[in-house]
């Protein structure tokens, strides 16, 4: 289960209250006149414990102590205690009693509060002035062990959820409910997972290693990219940075100087934390819609850090399936100059829509940090990362190795937790639903030890094969399977022919990853694609069966393709692959030529591509995260790491009575970026040349796109072949800026669009060789004069799945039949 099933289990559980705990509290705070008040200091009577009300006034809070009374307090308003009739007090309803001033000279703001002559931010001034270090980061070595504990839960459980027919078979189940402390929804835990891990840096070799001690989880073992996936969402613990990053977006820090455009602030306590007299300071947004928070935090008077915060999102954040998120953290000051975080809770409400009622997903991540050291400097060697590292023994632990590592005890509940999901995952019931939302997030059927699919191109047409119908299958016993065996068949119902490819994959070593792979396809294909050369025996791009074209799509060719490889990683994300590959390539479209001439005085033609090629490919990934150790592991970060490819491949004649002697050398860069609170980039960088003169069929063609859907570094306003170049360097840059603007518009607000802006550019060049060897009849061109470029704007997260954008071409207007504007659409989940 990769982390998009998770959130498809929603979909089936169609999302009991059994309440445990020692101290609950949830209700309403309104002012006499009747009005809601939003922001007010809800706190359990002489504690820290405590939370602000939400928009609508309203309020939960739990603790595990024994509680008699909340205070309740806002400026302008009196501080009201109210007792605790019983250890769980719900739809309770308070009413303050406004008054002249709530501190002595406090200036009382309401609505949007001013930078002058505000208490708040005179503290905030201070805390900016005194900022402290990260204490990782403030000596040239350290470690410390954090201790992790991930679960998940179904929320927002009631009856018709426990009369629903899925879970027949598991009602034993709603034994082990309970109430989330944030949002004080009924919850059913069905994951949970903990690990103790030390964590060594240096900070002048800038290298970090981890070094897992123990991990123990809920019956997953052979899920671990679910784990790795949450792990991966929310990983940045400096609370005085300008942004705090997660789901891929960038929220405006309240304590850092960019927050001060973004959030109001008012002075709303003080009190003793840990014997330091502190004050309280609540925050919340200027405007909806943005990437921002609501919450409070602690300042010491005297050294001005920040002792604990929280962070709450609203409902009107631009998150897609995410409803709200919750982040606590608290620190230790370790002098004037340096803090440690000692907490961090994060937890992520996930459903199908943001309404108060609707059914979900709860991700929950406690990290507790503990046991620093300082500079205790190790050898560079140290820190070198092994490629792969199974330590299976980390995986079986003893109940003494837990009860000693763990920073925080279970509770009662959560011991029950291991009990109840061992049970559950062996229940037929639930691999029932297991599989059916397998097969939604990957399209494949699981069967025992194979999958059927994907289902997702079952379908397809293009002006050869006319309607086409796929069938494929592939060996699956489990993620870390050492070798893998995949193929399909296909039929066209026009050209009444049977394709199929077929493609293994073994693994000799784990720890180098070497492995051997290889296959065969014989297909129909629009050549051309992309400009980068892939060898992938099952890869099909869209351009080839899109049910929908603009004008004709005639240039489609008949490609008979065997490969085979050895790959190695000399080091972790560094892979180096070995390959020789034969093709056949005929055109398929009639009317359609890739002929060239044979002999010097062109009276010779041939139209068959016959052709060996040797490749040596290069591909580092600095900062990808892999789960998983099989012949096809998850990764974990997609959209979050560079990408170089370096390909160096040699056309030989000998081999295979091969047609051509040439040399390419083709290297790809792709580079995504976050730009703070401005949204999210993506930029790409192609270049290639072949160095000896080659026909059509081997030429680099600048990728058109003649669907009206998305294929990853096209051009959409050029059509298929219109520029061939033997030599090329392009770019692609796209940006999102994830509804800042639109986000401020009354009438789009809450409709959550993202606006899209794009710019690609391509300078290719064909020598007078390569032309002279054309026989296809075709004009080649290359945009040789000139850069191509074109650029587009679009409006993403329509209906949360679809973007649209508008393309348009900026030159070469002359050529034949030139498209001056192109609509393109895309489907998909994200955040």
């Amino acid at each position: 289960m990769n982390k998009h099933t998770c959130f498809i289990l929603i979909f089936l559980f169609g999302g009991l209250n059994i309440l445990f705990g020692q101290t609950k509290v949830g209700g309403l705070v309104k002012s006499t006149s009747g009005e809601t008040v939003p922001f007010a200091n809800v706190i359990f009577e002489n504690s820290s414990e405590g939370i602000t009300t939400n928009e609508s006034g309203e309020f939960y809070l739990q603790s595990d102590q024994d509680y008699e009374a909340i205070v309740v307090s806002f400026i302008g308003y009196k501080t009201l205690r109210v007792p605790l009739e019983s250890s769980v007090n719900l739809d309770m309803e308070i009413v303050l009693e406004e008054e002249a001033a709530a501190l002595d000279e406090v200036v009382i703001y309401r609505g949007k509060t001013s930078k002058k002559n505000n208490p708040a931010i005179d503290i905030l001034r201070k805390v900016w002035e005194n900022r402290r270090k990260n204490g990782v980061n403030a000596f040239q070595q350290y470690s410390y062990k954090e201790y992790e504990k991930l679960q998940f839960d179904l929320n927002t459980l009631d009856s018709s959820v426990i009369r629903n027919p899925v879970f027949n078979g598991m009602e034993f189940i709603f034994d082990y409910t309970d109430t989330n402390r944030v949002t004080g929804k009924t919850y059913l835990p069905v994951f949970i997972n903990e690990s103790v891990t030390r964590v060594y840096g240096d900070n002048e070799m800038d290298k970090k290693k981890e070094v897992l001690l123990g991990n123990k989880n809920s019956g997953f073992n052979e899920n671990r990219n679910l784990i790795d996936a949450v792990k991966d969402i929310y990983d940045d613990y400096d609370i005085y940075k300008p942004y705090i990053k997660f789901f891929d977006k960038s929220f405006v820090n309240p304590v850092s100087t960019t927050g001060i455009e973004s959030y109001n602030y008012i002075l709303s306590d003080s009190s003793y934390i840990d014997n330091k007299w502190c004050y309280n300071i609540i925050y919340y947004p200027r405007r909806e819609n943005e990437l921002t928070f609501r919450g409070n935090f602690w300042v010491n008077d005297t050294t001005w850090a920040v002792k604990k915060i929280n962070l709450e999102t609203s409902r009107d954040a631009n998150i897609n399936w995410v409803k709200q998120v919750y982040i606590e953290q608290e620190y230790e000051v370790m002098n004037d100059s340096i803090f440690l975080i000692t907490r961090d809770f994060f937890m992520a409400d996930f459903g199908l829509n943001k309404k108060k009622d609707s059914k979900g997903i709860y991700a929950k991540r406690t990290l507790l940090f503990d046991d620093y050291e300082f500079d205790n400097e190790k050898p560079e060697s140290f820190y070198q990362q092994e490629v792969y590292n199974p330590q299976s023994y980390v995986y079986d632990r003893t109940d003494d190795f837990w009860e000693t590592n763990r920073m925080e005890s279970l509770n009662k509940d959560e011991k029950g937790i291991y009990v109840m999901l061992d049970t559950l995952t062996r229940t037929r019931a639930f691999k029932r639903a297991y599989n059916v939302a397998t097969l939604l997030e990957s399209g494949y059927f699981d069967f025992d030890g194979w999958d059927l699919g994907p289902m997702y191109s079952t379908f397809g047409f293009n002006e050869v094969e006319g309607v086409r119908v796929r069938l494929g299958a592939r060996t699956y016993f489990g993620q870390n399977d050492p070798w893998r065996i995949e193929g399909y068949g296909a039929y066209g119902f026009r050209d009444d022919k049977f394709k199929y490819g077929i493609s293994g994959k073994l693994m000799l070593d784990y720890k180098s990853r070497l492995i051997i792979a290889g296959g065969n396809r014989r297909d129909v294909e629009q050549l051309g694609a992309s400009l980068t050369n892939t060898t992938d025996v099952l890869g099909r791009s869209l351009a080839s069966s899109a049910l929908l074209n603009v004008g004709d799509n005639d240039k489609l060719s008949s490609i008979n393709l065997s490969t085979f490889s050895v790959s190695v990683d000399p080091v972790k994300n560094l892979s180096l692959r070995f390959g020789i590959n034969y093709r056949e390539i005929n055109p398929a479209s009639e009317g359609f030529s890739l002929a060239y001439y044979t002999d010097e005085a062109r009276t010779e033609v041939d139209t068959e591509i016959n052709q060996t090629e040797l490749s040596t490919i290069l591909t580092f990934t600095p900062g990808r995260k892999l789960s998983g150790y099989g012949v096809e592991p998850d990764v974990v970060n997609e959209e979050d790491f560079p990408t170089f490819f370096l390909n160096y491949s040699l056309g030989v004649r000998e081999i295979f009575n091969s047609d051509f002697d040439y040399k390419k050398l083709q290297f790809f860069y792709n580079q995504p970026l976050l730009i703070g609170g401005f949204g999210r980039s993506n930029l790409s960088m192609e270049a290639g040349k072949t160095f000896d003169p080659v026909p059509l069929a081997l030429l680099s063609v600048v990728p058109g796109n003649q669907t009206y859907f998305a294929i990853y570094n096209t051009f959409p306003t050029l059509d298929f072949y219109e520029f061939v170049t033997d030599s090329y360097v392009s770019a692609h840059f796209d940006h999102n800026f994830n509804g800042r603007f639109l986000s401020r518009i009354p009438l789009l607000r809450e409709l959550n669009l993202r606006e899209l802006v794009g710019v690609s550019v391509v300078w290719g060049d064909l020598s007078e060789e390569s032309r002279m060897l054309d026989a296809s009849g075709l004009m080649l061109q290359a945009p040789d004069d000139d850069p191509y470029y074109e650029y587009s704007f679009g409006i993403g997260n329509i209906f949360k799945v679809l973007q649209i954008e508008a393309y348009f071409r900026g030159n070469y207007f002359e050529n034949p039949d030139a498209r001056s504007f192109a609509i393109i659409a895309d489907f998909g989940f994200h955040f």
